[in-house]
């Protein structure tokens, strides 16, 4: 086979160990491997980096072993000297025989030395920093989920049925409710007098669903859970912070597309409106599509970046991510249509702006979800939106502009004499005699 690389470097990482394979062509066109053992301390990776250079590696190849890459790969980076690919294990899966740490460095170095490794996406360091915010931001509000579980848990437990009168417990009235409760308010009526807004006029319900047996106990708990979630709320806004500083700081990077004409941010005081980041626009245009927020715009960033130039085609993105059916035929049968399992994150977070937009009104996603959820189901009509939106999304980076929407009445529209025709058989069904009248023109045929 041809070789691709003349000096290349294959890595089999764990968390205490990095087993690195070298195979290097000498001048005299002689194939000699080299094989090394270093740890994963900072000073030791050092080290390997400057043997690699040393040794004049032109690209290293490391599986995706859950965050023990991180570091190697950080070190590596900061270098500037090497090509380096992060590669999915299941790409390389070994030959049979033995299985050693040494053996998987070799493959490796092998598959790589021939070029038969394709990278994984790996994006800029930026790009990662809002990652790791993001996604500490979903788990946070997860957490978040659990807790608010737990008190209504509690608050079931002392017969406190609110959550049968208020659609949020620890909303604004909710949460005036429980401070009151804590400071060991027990009348019924006056609890129930601590609504606001719209729950006031349900303050009969409120004073019966407040009748309980609160013992002390109940109020341990509940002080407990409520300043879990309080200081999950404060350490949530503090990361919106942190996102929404890093999304307008980052500054453009060369292979990026230039903004769209009037993506600028607005300026401080006594200073003009300055053009907006890559990624802001990115989050701006993205928050333009129905169904995604702010909040799931940003997360698109953090996953897939800003330039869309890393991906051949928008379906490439969406295989990438896991929302396209898999490929699996066998002598004319297909066998099964499972999605992959792609990016966890991205997947999620575009399932649930496809719930959102599902119940937005005359939209075209809207009218998707409708013509789509008879013959498929919720689920499967959700993950074919997020494909939809996806798809969208790229476009949009990709030209630079902001989302148009095609109406409610775009499917209709491709195919009306279809539609006629299914409209009018419906109604003979029920025993119409139908007579269609265009707007303009001769009335049809009389139909019975």
């Amino acid at each position: 086979m041809r070789i691709v690389y003349q000096r290349c470097c294959g890595m089999d990482v764990h968390k205490d160990s990095v087993t690195v394979c070298l195979l290097l062509i000498d001048k005299d066109g002689e194939l000699r491997k080299v094989t090394h053992q270093f740890g994963t301390m900072t000073r030791d990776l050092k080290q390997m980096a400057a043997w690699l250079a040393s040794e004049g590696v032109q690209a290293i190849a490391m599986e995706a072993t859950g965050v023990y890459w991180k570091p190697v790969w950080n070190i590596l980076e900061a270098e500037k000297k090497f090509e380096l690919l992060l590669v999915n294990a299941q790409h390389i899966k070994q030959v049979p025989g033995r299985k050693t740490d040494q053996k998987d460095s070799e493959w490796i170095a092998e598959l790589l030395q021939h070029g038969l490794l394709p990278a994984s996406f790996v994006p800029r360091p930026e790009i990662r920093r809002l990652r790791d915010l993001t996604r500490m931001r979903a788990k946070i509000r997860q957490t978040l989920a659990s807790f608010a579980n737990r008190i209504q848990k509690v608050l079931e437990d002392a017969n406190i049925k609110l959550g049968s009168v208020a659609s949020d417990v620890l909303g604004v009235s909710g949460r005036h409710m429980l401070k009151a409760l804590l400071t060991g308010e027990q009348d019924p009526q006056k609890l129930a007098k601590l609504a606001q807004g719209h729950l006031r006029k349900k303050i009969e319900p409120l004073r019966l669903a407040l009748e309980g047996h609160f013992t002390e106990h109940h109020r341990v708990q509940l002080k407990l859970l409520l300043d879990f979630v309080e200081f999950g709320e404060k350490q949530l806004s503090n990361l919106d912070s942190e996102i929404q500083l890093l999304l307008t700081e980052v500054q453009a990077d060369p292979s990026l597309p230039v903004p769209a004409q009037g993506m600028v941010a607005e300026g401080d005081e006594g200073n003009p409106p300055r053009p907006m980041s890559p990624l802001h626009t990115a989050v701006e245009l993205w928050d333009s599509i129905p169904g995604i927020d702010h909040l799931v715009a940003s997360t698109l960033v953090a996953e897939i970046g800003a330039n869309m130039d890393q991906f051949p085609s928008a379906h490439h993105l969406a295989s990438w991510a896991g929302l396209c059916p898999g490929n699996n035929e066998s002598a004319g049968k297909r066998r099964s249509g499972k999605i992959r399992k792609g990016s966890v994150w991205l997947r999620r977070a575009l399932c649930q702006a496809a719930w959102a937009a599902s119940r937005t009104k005359n939209t075209y996603l809207a009218a998707q979800y409708r013509r789509l959820i008879v013959r498929k189901g919720k689920k499967r009509t959700i993950v074919a939106m997020a494909h939809s939106m996806l798809i969208i999304a790229y476009y949009l980076l990709k030209r630079q502009c902001t989302y148009q929407d095609l109406g409610p009445d775009y499917f209709d529209l491709l195919n009306e004499e279809a539609v006629t025709h299914r409209l009018v058989k419906k109604l003979i069904g029920l025993g119409y005699y139908v007579t269609l009248q265009p707007a303009r023109g001769e009335a049809l045929p009389e139909t019975a």
